[in-house]
C-alpha cells in the first residue's frame, strides 16, 4: 500500500482537485483506493456526495477512539459512488483536535499506524490537507511515501511554497530518511506573464522537485466538481484530465509501481 499525502499552507492551490483527479485514474486502472479527508471544511466530503454534519461518525472518532481491529476502522470507511474508491470522512470537529489532543504523545504518528490495520486492502492511500500546520498535516506527513504540493502558478502560491518547505525541515528533524516531495504547478494559463514568471521561479528555485509539467487552467474541472465525478470520468479527453494522466504516469515511474 502506497500513501501519497497532498499539501500546502496555503489554500486554493489545487490540493483536492489533485487528490480526486489523482484516485480516478488510479481506480480506472483498477487499483484500489482510500481517500482521507483531513480538512475541517471537508471539501472532498462534499465533491464525493456526502454531507458531512449529517455523518454519523468521522475522522475525528478515530482520532478520539482508536481502531484496534481492521473491522473496528472499517466501520469509519464509506463506499463512493466511484468504483475502486472508498474513503474517511471529515468533520468540523477535526478543528478541536489540536486543542483537545495537540500535546498528547505519540500523536503525530497516530494515522501511520492506524493505516497498517488495512494495508492489503488497499494499492493507494491519498490524503486530503488543510493549509494548516497542525495535527491533521503532521500525521499525514508522517504516514506518507511521498508528499505531492500543488503550488498556484502566481506569486503569493509561491511564497506559500517556502513555508511548506520549512515545514519540512523541521519534521525532518525526527524522521528517519530525507522527505520525498514533488512540486505541481497548477492552474497554469499560458496567456499570462504571471503563470509563465512563476513557473520558472518555481523551477529556479526547487530544481528537480518540481514535475517537468503544468495543470492547466480548464472549466472542466469546476464542471466535474458539479458532477460528482473526477475529471478523467467526466471528460476524459480534456486538457486537465491529459495532464494529471501525464502526472500520475510520471509518479508511478518513480514509485516503480
Amino acid at each position: 500500500m502506497l500513501v501519497w499525502t497532498v499539501a500546502n499552507q496555503k489554500g486554493g492551490v489545487g490540493k483536492t482537485t489533485t487528490v480526486i483527479s489523482l484516485a480516478g485514474l488510479l481506480a480506472e486502472r483498477g487499483f484500489r483506493v482510500l481517500l482521507i479527508d483531513t480538512d475541517p471544511q471537508s471539501s472532498l466530503t462534499s465533491y464525493l456526495q456526502y454531507d458531512a454534519d449529517e455523518l454519523p461518525v468521522s475522522l475525528y472518532d478515530l482520532f478520539v477512539e482508536p481502531a484496534k481491529t481492521k473491522a473496528e476502522l472499517a466501520q469509519l470507511i464509506l463506499p463512493t459512488e466511484i468504483r475502486n474508491i472508498s474513503l474517511i470522512p471529515a468533520s468540523m470537529a477535526l478543528a478541536t483536535l489540536d486543542r483537545v489532543l495537540g500535546d498528547k504523545e505519540g500523536m503525530g504518528l497516530f494515522m501511520k499506524k492506524q493505516l497498517t490495520l488495512v494495508e492489503d486492502d488497499y494499492d493507494f492511500v491519498l490524503i486530503d490537507c488543510p493549509p494548516v500546520l497542525g495535527v491533521m498535516m503532521v500525521n499525514a506527513l508522517a504516514a506518507c511515501a511521498r508528499l505531492l504540493v500543488p503550488v498556484q502558478t502566481e506569486f503569493l502560491a509561491s511564497k506559500g511554497l517556502e513555508r511548506m518547505v520549512k515545514t519540512l525541515e523541521i519534521m525532518q528533524k525526527s524522521r528517519i530518511g530525507e522527505f520525498d516531495y514533488c512540486i505541481i504547478p497548477t492552474m497554469y494559463d499560458k496567456r499570462t506573464r504571471a503563470s509563465f514568471n512563476t513557473l520558472e521561479l518555481l523551477k529556479n528555485s526547487y530544481a528537480n522537485k518540481v514535475w517537468n509539467g503544468v495543470i492547466p487552467v480548464d472549466t472542466k474541472f469546476r464542471d466535474a466538481s458539479l458532477e460528482h465525478l473526477p475529471l478523467s470520468m467526466y471528460s476524459p479527453h480534456c486538457r486537465g484530465a491529459f495532464a494529471y494522466e501525464t502526472l500520475l504516469n510520471y509518479l508511478l515511474q518513480i514509485e516503480q509501481y
